[in-house]
């Protein structure tokens, strides 16, 4: 793997280790309150803060994912060159969509 993406992963995990304590310690919260996710809904609605919490989540997950699973397919799939940053970008690409479009559903 070159060195920018093995910076890269390791950046984007740094910048996800506090939006997934945070996102842990919601739930807890939401958990302990008895919240339901209509509840839930209803306090995201419409929120910027919670749009970009999540947007930042979705894009360094995505990154950090299509890079891990890029190691994985060139070790374990035999994938090389093109054909494996094409896979990457591919699959950086679908995680984003998936996970941006679920963030529209909770928060738009």
């Amino acid at each position: 793997m070159n060195v920018r993406l093995y910076l890269l992963q390791r950046a984007t995990a740094l910048v996800m280790v506090p939006l997934i304590v945070g996102h842990l310690a919601i739930i807890f919260y939401a958990t302990r309150q008895g919240l339901t996710a209509a509840d839930i809904l209803g306090r995201t609605r419409g929120s910027l803060g919670w749009a970009l919490y999540y947007v930042a989540f979705v894009l360094a997950a995505s990154v950090h994912g299509a890079i891990g699973v890029r190691g994985i397919a060139m070790e374990w799939g035999g994938l090389w060159g093109r054909a494996l940053d094409l896979m990457m970008w591919a699959f950086g690409i679908v995680l984003a969509g998936l996970g941006l479009r679920a963030v529209y559903a909770v928060v738009i």
